[in-house]
């Protein structure tokens, strides 16, 4: 296929180096690791949860097929994707069952691409553009984007009927509706999260009589658990956690960032090699379990509370995964303190 000068299918990762023998301590830092039982009884809980086809998993949580493969093997064969890039990367790696691109694009280039797969893609649309523009690129199914609540992405409840009709108008398959009530995520009261869950569906629901469809499409991991009124689950923070959503959910933190103690301060410092360049800052710090993390700069997060010395390892704890996992080549995966595993994150960028 020609694809001109849109985005090219990101290459397969390069064939992994042996990893066998391989201790944490011999990683170059800063390293993305994986607590790989702790990953295990994620995946387990969720489809346990949200099984089969009841979960999309939303790969731009961890951007990586490597990782996006065992979740198949689990059993959920439909995937979310927030760009292009992570759709043609899950194609091109074969994972393309049933790829939504849950996010809208007037982007001819990129729209073509996708169309040109072989493999089945349905795009999100919020508006008379992203409808006339998928239609031109030849996108064959597109799911309406309704806005529940999160002042982000999606059209009105009541225009969600007209732009399916538009939709179809274009001859493309309308398959439903999608909305996202992340707005939610800050209510912490489990209780007061479900009202608020069910107030957000209330307005899908009502779209989707007017749009129609097999897919009322929704929700994360914060309210995987609680929304019983979409027919899937656009869920991806699950798999590997963050200290923001770790406390509120059945889910465990499986990720972490490893980093060097370069430096000790006589006053009661001390710094490691892992800064804004290895961390998502946008929900906070990342945490040092039993140490007080005071500066995070470029390259370095100065702590105070342990008793460290220069070439001592520390594990920080990510606050948002979605951005640090996109900062990193790679994922180690770990079994207790041996390396048994590396995940290219090959589906980085846009």
């Amino acid at each position: 296929m020609r694809w001109g000068t849109a985005p090219p299918t990101p290459a397969p990762p390069a064939s992994p180096r042996s990893v066998s023998g391989v201790h944490v301590s011999e990683l170059p830092t800063p390293a993305l690791v994986v607590d790989r039982a702790a990953f295990e009884r994620n995946v387990g809980r969720m489809a346990a949860i949200r099984p089969g086809p009841a979960l999309r998993p939303h790969v731009k949580a961890f951007k990586s097929t490597a990782l996006a493969r065992r979740l198949a093997d689990s059993g959920h064969r439909g995937f979310c994707c927030a760009t292009t890039r992570e759709v043609l990367g899950m194609a091109a790696a074969g994972l393309g069952d049933d790829l939504l691109l849950a996010n809208e694009t007037l982007d001819p280039q990129r729209l073509r691409a996708m169309a040109a797969l072989d493999v089945p893609v349905t795009v999100a649309v919020d508006s008379d553009e992203t409808v006339d523009a998928a239609a031109r690129a030849g996108i064959a199914g597109v799911l309406v984007d309704v806005e529940v609540g999160l002042p982000r992405c999606g059209c009105d409840p009541d225009d969600a009927g007209r732009l399916a009709d538009r939709a179809r108008a274009a001859g493309m398959e309308v398959r439903g509706v999608m909305g996202y009530e992340g707005h939610v995520n800050v209510v912490l009261d489990r209780a007061e999260r479900r009202v608020a869950v069910e107030q957000a569906m209330q307005q899908l629901l009502r779209a989707h009589e007017l749009v129609g469809g097999d897919v009322v499409s929704g929700g994360g991991t914060m309210t995987a658990e609680l929304n019983e009124w979409v027919t899937e689950v656009q869920a991806g923070t699950y798999v590997l956690m963050d200290t923001s959503f770790a406390p509120h959910v059945p889910f465990e933190i499986a990720v972490g960032v490893e980093a060097t103690v370069i430096s000790v301060s006589a006053r009661g410092w001390a710094v490691a090699d892992a800064g804004l360049k290895a961390f998502g800052m946008d929900h906070g710090d990342p945490t040092l379990r039993g140490a007080e993390v005071w500066i995070v700069s470029d390259e370095h997060v100065t702590f105070a509370g342990l008793d460290v010395a220069v070439g001592d390892r520390v594990r920080l704890l990510p606050a948002h995964l979605d951005p640090t996992a996109a900062k990193h080549e790679r994922m180690w995966v770990l079994d207790g303190d041996e390396v048994v595993d590396e995940w290219a994150v090959d589906l980085r960028h846009w």
